[in-house]
């Protein structure tokens, strides 16, 4: 929906929206759980605690998604270090978006900071463990630092995910 809105409108589409309807109290407290329950205290006790990760809302993971965005385009355009701020802005507001770990991860690369590179790749594999865009720039990042080994490691992974990907069979052809 996000990507539908920013082609029509732009990167403004937020302002165009209508406002949001604001919902009385009243009508909020009706779905929570009854003060006292096992389950208030719970979600009282996870709100609360410090520390605990906090479900971004809609209108957070919205702005983590324009900024993810706007990231893209400075790419598109060769500016790595502004897209690696506006990567992080987002990271910020959304810590579980493996691509915007392998997006910052790529100008890394491009900016020859490997070992941050690989430490978003590696962020974005523990998210999804079959990532194929992180094994591969991880791969790339320790073919630069000159470690061999662990470049040859990311690409097997990838190929036992995507045996046909002629890319990471060419950087494998390179570490030969």
């Amino acid at each position: 929906m996000t990507k539908a809105l920013l082609e029509k409108d732009g990167l403004q589409w937020r302002q165009k929206l209508p406002p949001i309807p604001s919902v009385p109290v009243s009508a909020q407290r009706r779905w929570e759980p009854p003060t006292g329950s096992q389950e208030a205290t719970t979600r009282s006790n996870e709100n609360t605690t410090a520390g605990t990760k906090q479900v971004p809302t809609a209108a957070t993971m919205d702005r983590a998604n324009v900024l993810k965005l706007e990231g893209n385009e400075l790419v598109k355009k060769g500016n790595y270090k502004k897209a690696v701020e506006k990567y992080t802005e987002s990271l910020k507001l959304h810590k579980l978006e493996g691509a915007t770990y392998t997006n910052r991860a790529l100008c890394y690369l491009n900016m020859k900071q490997y070992k941050e590179a690989i430490q978003d790749c590696s962020e974005a594999l523990k998210m999804d463990p079959k990532n194929v865009k992180a094994f591969y720039r991880r791969a790339q990042a320790y073919k630069e630092l000159k470690d061999y080994r662990s470049s040859k490691a990311d690409i097997n992974s990838l190929l036992k995910i995507e045996p046909k990907n002629s890319a990471a069979q060419k950087l494998l052809q390179e570490l030969k």
